[in-house]
């Protein structure tokens, strides 16, 4: 019996020595290799998208860049499809994921975010001189082209929508534009640029969200290090103006809040 407990006291002892040497040990690895590694999409404008040369750009990789220069590192990103994006993080093909994404309860069982760094809206788009959609319940029954794992598809299925699966805005757009779909619910701030890009773009908002959504960066559980370091890298940017610029590049105003 007494060996069971020197046994079990040694095990714990271990343990006590050994989690604090692992907890801050992607922080150091990201430091060494000077590379903050980061998922985004490349589809999703304003937020991450190619211009016509083909650079990655937009407000996130923006921020993803500014981030990484508070951390001494350069941003490193790499690209997937929305629906598997946040899964790379478990096999760990990058460090974090910056790509406008949602802050929810389910997401927070498995993974951790930073403070929130943008603040939107989900708004219903629709073709102009359709009437027939002028609020979310009157998507029951119509074709509403979405990201199926998004938010706003699970929106738009609890909606009563049929959903048409995309890989982000620009196409989701593209169908409702060609009648293939009825509407997509999707981003105020992705709507307004587009918009902003195309005024002529025969589509319009049916109706908006009341409350606004918070998204952040997204990374693995038990990483409080890095963690706290992005933390205070977002809240650095957001103190010396380095935020406003970026925003006000994409958006023309502060859309943190």
């Amino acid at each position: 019996m007494k060996l069971l407990k020197a046994l079990a006291v040694a095990a714990l002892v271990q343990a006590a020595t050994f989690v604090p040497a692992m907890a801050g040990e992607n922080l150091n690895a990201i430091k060494q290799a000077g590379v903050l590694k980061i998922g985004t999409e490349g589809t999703y404008s304003p937020f991450t998208f190619h211009d016509a040369s083909g650079k990655l750009v937009g407000f996130d990789v923006e921020i993803g860049e500014a981030i990484a220069e508070k951390l001494g590192v350069k941003a490193q990103f790499l690209e997937g499809k929305w629906d598997g994006l946040i899964a790379g993080l478990d096999a760990k093909r990058y460090d974090v994921v910056i790509n406008q994404v949602g802050i929810t309860d389910g997401r927070k069982q498995k993974y951790d975010f930073s403070e929130p760094y943008i603040a939107s809206k989900a708004v219903l788009i629709v073709r102009e001189g359709d009437d027939s959609i002028k609020s979310f319940e009157d998507l029951k029954g119509k074709k509403a082209a979405q990201s199926l794992t998004s938010n706003f598809g699970k929106l738009a299925e609890k909606s009563g929508a049929e959903l048409v699966g995309t890989d982000g805005f620009d196409q989701s757009i593209q169908l409702v534009l060609t009648r293939r779909a009825d509407a997509t619910i999707n981003d105020s701030l992705s709507f307004l640029d587009f918009k902003k890009q195309k005024p002529g773009a025969p589509v319009k908002i049916a109706a908006e969200q009341a409350n606004a959504e918070y998204s952040g960066i997204i990374f693995r559980k038990g990483e409080s290090e890095l963690q706290q370091a992005i933390n205070k890298a977002l809240a650095d940017i957001k103190t010396d103006g380095t935020y406003k610029k970026i925003s006000d590049k994409y958006f023309g105003q502060d859309v943190s809040k």
